[in-house]
């Protein structure tokens, strides 16, 4: 199985750095190697991506909010407060 086909785990995303290398953020949206450059070169990479010279970087935040992961946490930490 490839990384792509495996996706990312909860625990895994919650540990990103703040900012991620776009072969890592191509994992966590399910996206192949190309067609994550391919969507960046473009400018529609479903995430805001940051160009560090000539490396692509997508922050965690974005990516986090983009998969739902924030709301998710937020609404556990409501839950957890009742």
């Amino acid at each position: 199985m490839s990384t792509t086909e495996q996706g990312m785990t909860h625990d895994e995303l919650m540990t990103l750095p703040v900012a991620i290398p776009l072969e890592t953020a191509n994992r966590a949206l399910h996206l192949g190697r190309t067609t994550g450059y391919h969507l960046a070169r473009t400018g529609r990479y479903p995430v805001r991506v940051l160009r560090h010279g000539r490396a692509y970087k997508v922050s965690r935040y974005d990516l986090h909010r983009h998969l739902g992961v924030a709301a998710e946490q937020e609404a556990r930490a409501d839950s957890s407060a009742e």
